[in-house]
């Protein structure tokens, strides 16, 4: 197991690079500049005032280089864990992103914690009353929720219970109250999960609906094989056999599923974080792409390819754990 880890861990890093390059390559070939941008329309500036200028900000920025130098300058800043300064902001980028990242992963653990308690159980329920009023009711509110974009959910979470009509239930942006830090801590945990209410619900409610219906086909299929009907042959009880037999078979796709959704919802997160004005990692990401802000994208990017990565390694993990006939060696 140990020698299979450290190998996956050494193919992170020829994927790692993969990924950056792809993305260093396609935010230079993307049209505008973040000194264009930040010069604006013009106007009292003349031409030549205006050409020196931006001479002078491409030089600052490293922008006058070739392209491939470009890379290997970031690449070695980054090998010391150096992103750069970004451009819009005028801090280090591990800066930015050290104050941005937990809020992001805070918010995301959450909602994935949620999809889990409620998706596993109702999969479950589901597929052992298949046909029934509540399979029926369930998968038509499952479909439902699945088919609804995020942002107009967002939208209408805002109108409907961020003003007058249900007495501002709930805050329509931010991470807390202006007055939170004056809090004791139970309180100010309080104000952060009022505040994180609708912004996790419109993480939630899809990852819920897509896992439940993944446990439910899992489910149905082994309900369905011939050691199940084996073992309630061999008078096994109802919710053993579920549980330990047909539960555990149908597990190796929630274990897949897993991999994907932090990934997944980190990149959702941008929509989210946008629509609430969450100061997270996925707004900083969004506002660095509006700008060109080429040093957190690149950032951002490396940070979100690397947590992929170690979901899968996590996942895979996972399945040797939970099904015996998986080893590391036929990984190997």
């Amino acid at each position: 197991m140990t020698t299979y880890i450290i190998r996956r861990i050494l193919l992170m890093i020829p994927t790692i690079l993969g990924i950056t390059i792809m993305v260093f390559a396609i935010s230079r070939a993307a049209p505008g500049d973040p000194v264009s941008l930040s010069m604006g329309p013009g106007g009292q500036m003349d031409a030549a005032r205006a050409a020196d200028v931006r001479k002078a900000r491409m030089a600052l920025y490293g922008l006058d280089k070739p392209i491939h130098i470009q890379y290997y300058t970031w690449l070695k800043r980054v090998v010391k864990l150096d992103f750069g300064d970004s451009i819009k902001h005028h801090q280090p980028v591990i800066k930015l992103i050290a104050k941005r990242l937990p809020i992001t992963i805070t918010l995301n653990v959450i909602s994935i914690l949620i999809i889990y308690i409620i998706s596993i159980p109702l999969g479950i329920l589901t597929a052992v009353r298949q046909g029934k009023f509540t399979d029926k009711v369930s998968s038509i509110i499952l479909f439902m929720l699945w088919s609804l974009p995020s942002m107009w959910v967002g939208q209408m979470l805002i109108g409907y219970f961020c003003g007058p009509t249900f007495k501002n239930w709930f805050p329509p942006a931010g991470l807390s109250s202006n007055f939170a830090e004056s809090l004791p801590f139970f309180p100010w945990l309080a104000d952060r999960l009022w505040h994180l209410a609708l912004p996790v619900l419109c993480l939630s409610y899809g990852g819920f609906a897509y896992l439940t219906k993944q446990v439910r086909a899992g489910m149905l299929d082994n309900l369905r094989s011939d050691y199940i009907r084996t073992a309630r042959a061999k008078g096994l009880g109802n919710w053993t056999v579920i549980f330990r037999h047909a539960f555990r078979n149908s597990i190796i796709p929630v274990i897949t599923i897993m991999a994907t959704l932090l990934p997944a919802m980190i990149g959702g997160s941008v929509i989210i974080e946008s629509i609430f004005s969450i100061p997270g990692m996925g707004r900083l990401a969004f506002e660095a792409i509006t700008t060109r802000d080429y040093n957190v994208v690149m950032a951002v990017a490396t940070i979100a390819g690397f947590l992929d990565l170690v979901g899968l390694l996590l996942a895979d993990i996972a399945y040797a754990i939970a099904d015996p006939r998986i080893s590391f060696e036929r990984m190997d």
